[in-house]
């Protein structure tokens, strides 16, 4: 069966295990997935200068494990290491950001994206833009309030969130809402019973997506 080595480029083993059990269901046995947590960085990355800096332990991890996985998956929001481990490592390397924006932007659908991490909006703008959906993106909506207390209040994180999908929606026109970030994932997968649009939920895409490419 092959392996997916899911890399937390943030320092919380328990989000790393979070985001490992949902990987895991996602595969609905088609693999095995397998988690690595980054040391060197802060628990929750908020800020473009904490996403740059964890590039290197990303593509350190990656590179340990080339030879006991099939596909990597960065899941950090912003992609850190990924283009880069593409370029070291002989297997498929996909990070959630860069998962969530090809499938919010099938068809040509317009996308928002929901998050809670205000220091990250022009690196989410960037990455659209980097993958040529500038045109249908429609913006990012911001949640109130510090980003790691709200993580750790998974019912207020849910209600803030919905608040600002509904706000892509609403607002901006959004015909799919992206949940921005690894660490929301649980969260993520309590919102679609919410709205009558797709919300993309980023762990669920790179899975999807990485599955494609994998052996069978």
């Amino acid at each position: 069966m092959p392996r997916i080595l899911l890399i937390n480029p943030n320092s919380s083993a328990a989000t790393t295990a979070m985001m490992v059990s949902i990987a895991a269901a996602c595969c609905a046995g088609r693999a095995e997935v397998a988690g690595a947590t980054a040391t060197r960085a802060p628990a929750m990355i908020v800020d473009a200068q904490a996403l740059a800096a964890s590039v290197a332990e990303v593509v350190d991890i990656g590179r340990a494990h080339r030879d006991d996985c099939d596909g990597i998956i960065v899941a950090a929001f912003g992609d850190p290491g990924a283009a880069e481990l593409r370029r070291l490592v002989p297997l498929p390397v996909i990070g959630i950001g860069e998962a969530s924006m090809r499938e919010a932007g099938q068809g040509g659908r317009r996308f928002g994206v929901a998050t809670v991490t205000p220091a990250l909006v022009a690196s989410i703008a960037r990455l659209a833009g980097a993958l040529g959906l500038s045109a249908q993106f429609t913006g990012t909506r911001l949640t109130d309030g510090d980003p790691a207390a709200l993580a750790a209040d998974p019912a207020r994180l849910v209600e803030a969130l919905t608040e600002a999908a509904r706000a892509c929606i609403d607002q901006d026109g959004a015909e799919a809402v992206i949940i921005g970030g690894g660490p929301l994932a649980q969260a993520a997968d309590r919102l679609q019973p919410e709205f009558a649009v797709p919300i993309i939920k980023p762990i669920a895409a790179a899975v999807a997506q990485l599955l494609q490419r994998l052996p069978a």
